[in-house]
Formats: structure tokens, sequence, C-alpha cells
């Protein structure tokens, strides 16, 4: 049953009253609306839960929230103004949007976007001053895509193009691009045909030792094989990853700029997660690993046990680019699965970890007799059957955990007694019927 949704209005009527009936202080006030609305299933996740301010407290119907103070006074200058003459309030508004969703939306609501965007179009030729406005619209976008229109994709495409040689103009695009197209299929699609890919590779490659510039462009490629818009039955993901492989040299790119960051753990981890994103042909993961991808995803799996989002994305990439069975007998060959089950072992109480890992042994054991005997060896049934004994209630360990352990015995069932005896069945909670029907030559007694 879906919930009950307010206008902001309304909840600002409640906070009023609630001063002026019950002369509440705004504390008090804020509090017990908040109680108010949520007792009677009141959906509150879009309203700013703040008291609105104002000049004077006894002028309260006045009063409006600084969002909107900020709003009200550059639509006042939209026409006229220049973006210098508003810079305080263009920061306000920038700084009240990054806050929470609730008060980007309430803006968005009373018509933020064309106002923000007139103010990106008409300081495009002043880098501050487009910088300015590219970071507000950046923060008004951020969850809310569909305000972007065909004038707003044209201006980012422009603005790229233009400013290609500023790393800091370039960054801010890329984020409201990036914005923009989470959980929005259209956006996408009309982008890419735009033109962005060349635009987010060049600024990878121009820009090699900007970090977060690089983060950010690699986080966007990464979006733009995103499969979840549920508004569409069928995306260009898959037409997106091949594109940025094959047309724009984005594996290369990406390899390039994760051996110029070796430092640098959240860029390594974007890296990571963007290649895992375009391994999505027998013939692209063995370019990643030709191109030093493995090798420098080995490296860093050896020395980046203390970070676990690190471990984790590189687990992913190891997982995606082993599709290919080639690219499995390398990981192996590399000490992969030494690495893979020490990172496991690290970090058992991380279930996004031993999902992971559990995940990577498994596609390095499937169909590779030799490979079970090497995972075998080195621990990594333990290591499942720990993983699973440690977060029962982890849905998607569970399952990997039992993957990796079919795929062991199926073609090595000689394992089945070494694996029961590391006591497997009592470790899984609700997947045990899983495991006894690799495990067991018919399944137990009732």
């Amino acid at each position: 049953m879906s919930k009950r949704r307010i206008t902001q209005e309304t909840f600002d009527a409640a906070v009023r009253e609630n001063m002026e009936e019950f002369e509440m202080d705004r504390d008090e006030a804020l509090r017990e609306a908040v109680e108010q609305f949520e007792s009677q299933g009141v959906d509150l996740s879009c309203i700013v839960q703040v008291v609105p301010m104002g000049s004077s407290d006894d002028n309260q119907e006045e009063q409006t929230h600084e969002v909107l103070q900020a709003l009200e006074s550059l639509r006042a200058g939209k026409d006229t103004a220049a973006l210098p003459d508003v810079t305080a309030d263009i920061k306000c508004f920038t700084e009240q949007c990054s806050l929470e969703f609730a008060r980007r939306y309430l803006a968005a609501q009373k018509g933020a976007y064309p106002i923000i965007l007139s103010y990106c179009k008409k300081n495009m030729e002043e880098q501050d001053s487009a910088l300015a406005a590219l970071s507000a619209l950046a923060a008004l976008t951020d969850g809310q895509p569909d305000l972007l229109d065909e004038e707003g994709r044209q201006f980012l495409l422009d603005v790229l193009q233009k400013y290609q040689g500023d790393s800091l103009v370039t960054r801010a695009a890329i984020c409201v691009v990036r914005h923009c197209c989470i959980k929005h299929e259209q956006n996408r699609q009309d982008l890419v045909k735009g033109g962005v890919l060349p635009l987010l590779t060049g600024a990878i490659t121009r820009h090699s030792g900007s970090a977060e510039l690089v983060k950010e462009a690699s986080s966007a490629l990464r979006i733009m094989t995103f499969d979840d818009d549920v508004r569409v039955t069928f995306g260009n993901a898959h037409e997106h990853a091949k594109s940025i492989v094959l047309e724009h040299s984005g594996l290369k790119i990406l390899t390039e700029a994760a051996k110029a960051h070796l430092g640098n753990t959240s860029v390594l981890s974007e890296l990571c997660a963007a290649l895992s994103r375009l391994a999505v042909r027998n013939e692209f993961c063995q370019d990643i690993c030709d191109l030093g991808g493995l090798k420098f995803m080995m490296t860093l799996l050896a020395d980046s046990y203390e970070s676990p989002e690190l471990v984790r994305q590189v687990l992913s990439a190891i997982r995606a680019i082993a599709g290919n069975d080639d690219v499995k007998d390398a990981v192996v060959n590399a000490g992969g699965v030494d690495l893979i089950v020490i990172a496991m072992n690290r970090h058992t109480s991380n279930p996004a970890v031993c999902e992971q890992g559990c995940a990577c042994l498994s596609v390095l054991a499937l169909r590779k007799p030799n490979n079970c005997k090497v995972i075998m060896e080195n621990g990594a049934a333990i290591a499942a059957v720990q993983a699973m004994k440690t977060h029962p209630n982890a849905v998607n360990v569970q399952k990997q955990a039992c993957m990796l352990i079919r795929n062991l015995v199926a073609r090595m069932p000689n394992y089945c007694p070494q694996i029961l005896e590391l006591g497997a069945e009592a470790g899984v909670s609700f997947t045990s019927s899983h495991l006894w029907v690799v495990l067991a030559p018919s399944p137990p007694s009732l």
C-alpha cells in the first residue's frame, strides 16, 4: 500500500499552526508536525523538515525556505543580472540543493530548472561564472534526471566541447551528465547520439592527471551502460558498452588511467567498476587482460586489502573479465585464487566482499577442473562455508557460495566428502536444500 503524500505548503502550515495556536517553540512545532503526519502514514521523504525562515518572526506567512529565497532572487534577476551580481544567491542555492533531496525537489517544483539553465547559457563564455552555474545545475539535477530537456542536453554537449581544456568546468558538466543519466534511458540515448562518449573518453585522456575528473568521467561512462530505467522495456546498455570499446578505445583509456592513479583508492575503485561494465563480450575480456588490466587488478588486490570497497570493486572486475576461459586460466596462473581467498578471510564480516569473492571463484571454477583443484588447495571452500555461516541472512552471499560449491563438485565429485566435512550443511540457512542437491547423491530423508 502506497503512502499518502502532502505538499510542502501543507506541512509548513501545520508547523505554523503549532507555533501560533499552541504557542510551541520552533523545534517543538516542527517535531510535533513530523510526528503527526508520520502517524497518519504520510510520506515525508520529499518534504523539507525545517521551519521556514524570514526577515521577521512576526510575519510568519511571508516566511519561506532558504532554497526558495535564493531561487526567488535568481528569478528576479534572470533577464537582467549577470551571474557575478547574484553570486551569493547562486552559491546559496547550490549549497541548499546539495543538503538533501527534499530541498532540490522543492526547488524543482517551483520552476528552478529553466532559471538555472538560463544562467548557465547566459554565462557560458566566462569560466568562473560557467563553473558556478554548472555547479548549481548539478546540485539541482541530482536524483531528478527528468528535469533535463532538449535545450539542456544541447547545452551540456556545447559546454563540454567548448571547455575541453578546462578540467574544472568539464568535471562540473560531466557531473550534470551523470546525474541526468541515472535511471533515465532516454537521456542516455539522446546524449550518446549527440556525441557525449568521445567527449567523456577525451576528457579522461586530456586530463589524466586530474583524479577527480577521471573518477567523474569514468562514472559517467559506466552509467551509460546501465539498464536501470523501469519505464523502458529494452535499453541500449549493450550497444553503448560496445561503442565505448570499439569506437572510442574505452578499455585502453581506462586501463591507462588506472596506471596513472595507483595510489588513489576511490579513482581505482571507479575505474574497476567501469571496466567490469565494459566486459560484455568474450574478446573484450581478453583485451582488458592484454592491455595490462588483469595485471594491475592483481597488484591492486594484493596491495589494497585494507579497503573493503576497493577490494569489492576489484573482485567484481575480475569476475566480469573471467567470463573468458583464457582469462580464467590467466587469473589462476597469476595467483589470483590465493589473493581472493585472502581478501575473503580478511573481510569475513563484509557481506559485499564475501559475495563478490564467492562469485569470482565460482566463475573461475566453471568448466575448469584444473582450476577447481587450485581453488580447493587454497582453502576457498573453507572461506565460502565460513561466509555462509557469518552471513546466514545475506541472500546473495548464500547464493554465490552455493554456486561456487556447485561448480567445484560438478566436474570433481570427489570433493563432496571434503566439503561436507567442512560443515557446509551446518553453515547454511534457507539455502540448505540447494547444497544437498549438489553434495548428496540423493536428497536427505526427512
